[in-house]
């Protein structure tokens, strides 16, 4: 069998969800959407549901699969609903849902569940995706709380920039949320992971960790809280080819590496197919055997090239680690012009190990 493989430890993923609710001193919804960032929303919800106090997803899609798989603890659908006839599963699966636009707020209105909703009203306080504007808001909320079957509405709202620790934006939203909600007694979220980590005095009864859960950084700079946590993937593959090509021989397509000196090169089974970057240049790191190497070469569909000219021992069958403890997800996705939460996302083809 390929031998490229996702090592997920749950161990890990709790040790950050209890860190978020710690520091945050908040209850904290684990969010699993996009299939927990690759890691797998099921077997991640299952590993957190004893202490979670609340999953948060994308879409019904999501909340489905994790009530088929019998998590009953609450979830929430960020996005809200899709269409209206969608109230009536909300209803039966005793989901909570938030609220973002005008026609969002008329079918709930309109609506006639069995049980009482929990709504989770989105002000746009300065993301500008979704959520009411703050002249809208208060209109929104009343008309919430007028409808009988709504029994809960907690406050919300996103934020644009919390990752910039020294931009003024985030304190600007937090003002424009509070000088609307000021007299409202109900419970509010308005940090996500970054929020958690990087900005203590903001106000949240909820909070959202998201990427933090996973153990990667939301930040570009290192951070005391940050470095608690603790990576949840391991992403390895073995070396299932090796060669020695003399100076002047160029390693994969369009020539990019072009070998200096003789050079000992071992074949990678792992390729942007599996999500691995394409633009990895050459020196990404990876660790081989335990020890720092190096990618030289493009990354192809399915395998990748490293250089074994220093490394004497490893050969066919020594283990690659892409990224993990050794190798943090942030410093490659760096390298490639993304963010760790498009290199987990992406991953496919690859078995999860947990």
């Amino acid at each position: 069998m390929r031998p490229a493989r996702a090592l997920i430890d749950l161990d890990a993923l709790r040790h950050n969800y209890r860190l978020a609710r710690e520091v945050s001193g908040a209850r904290a919804l684990a969010v699993v959407k996009a299939d927990a960032y690759g890691h797998g929303a099921v077997r991640c919800a299952q590993a957190l549901e004893a202490e979670a106090d609340g999953f948060a997803v994308a879409c019904i899609e999501e909340a489905l699969e994790l009530r088929e798989a019998g998590i009953r603890a609450p979830i929430l659908l960020l996005e809200g609903f899709f269409e209206e006839r969608e109230l009536e599963l909300i209803d039966a699966q005793d989901l909570w849902c938030v609220v973002h636009s005008a026609w969002q707020l008329d079918a709930v209105e309109r609506a006639r569940p069995r049980n009482p909703l929990t709504v989770w009203l989105k002000m746009d306080s300065g993301m500008h995706r979704v959520g009411f504007f703050p002249q809208e808001y208060r209109a929104a909320y009343e008309r919430l709380q007028a409808c009988p079957h709504v029994t809960k509405v907690v406050l919300m709202s996103h934020f644009a920039r919390a990752d910039e620790l020294d931009c003024a934006r985030t304190a600007e939203q937090v003002a424009a949320f509070e000088s609307v909600r000021a007299g409202l007694g109900n419970e509010v979220s308005l940090r996500n992971s970054p929020g958690i980590l990087g900005w203590p005095n903001v106000p949240s009864d909820w909070v959202r960790p998201g990427i933090m859960l996973y153990g990667a950084t939301p930040f570009e700079q290192a951070h005391p809280l940050a470095d608690q946590l603790r990576p949840v993937m391991t992403l390895q593959s073995k070396i299932i080819s090796v060669r020695e090509l003399p100076a002047g021989e160029p390693v994969g397509y369009g020539a990019r590496f072009v070998a200096g000196r003789p050079v000992r090169v071992g074949v990678v089974a792992m390729g942007y197919a599996d999500g691995y970057p394409r633009h990895a240049p050459d020196g990404t790191p990876v660790f081989i055997d335990g020890k720092p190497g190096r990618i030289i070469g493009r990354v192809s569909m399915d395998m990748l090239t490293v250089d074994l000219t220093d490394l004497p021992a490893a050969g066919l069958g020594s283990r690659v680690e892409l990224w993990g403890a050794n190798v943090p997800a942030s410093q490659l996705a760096a390298l490639c012009g993304s963010i760790p939460y498009q290199l987990f996302c992406n991953l496919k083809r690859v078995p999860r190990v947990y």
